[in-house]
């Protein structure tokens, strides 16, 4: 028998992760401009989008399996973090960038981490 969480708590995570992988998209289009070629567009977004493409995978699989996505969007959050502060930037800069983009998927990892501990718990 499979244990029964809350739908808020089910939803949540998966909401938030489809929408904070379609902003990561979203950035990628400012490979495009006018002085670009086609070629460099496309290799410029594929560039841009393996971010989103591992982001799709964890949540694919972190659809069913909570953990996954705990686990992933936690570590994304930390290599994020990690190549912000590498970048040479000063640190408020840096610290801003990373709360931007790293604060939102250290919530996505907490609520993914919160529904598999109700999952396992109930």
């Amino acid at each position: 028998m499979k244990p029964r969480v809350s739908a808020f708590v089910h939803w949540t995570p998966r909401i938030l992760a489809v929408v904070f992988v379609a902003l990561l998209a979203l950035f990628s289009l400012d490979v495009i401009s006018p002085e670009a070629s086609l070629k460099e567009i496309l290799v410029g977004l594929v560039m841009h989008n393996i971010p989103v493409f591992i982001m799709i995978i964890v949540l694919v699989i972190a659809w069913r399996h909570e953990v996954v996505g705990a686990l992933g969007f936690l570590l994304a959050g930390v290599i994020y973090i990690v190549f912000t502060a590498r970048s040479g930037l000063e640190w408020p800069i840096a610290l801003s960038w990373s709360m931007t983009i790293a604060g939102p998927a250290f919530l996505i990892g907490a609520l993914f981490l919160v529904n598999w501990f109700k999952k396992r718990h109930s």
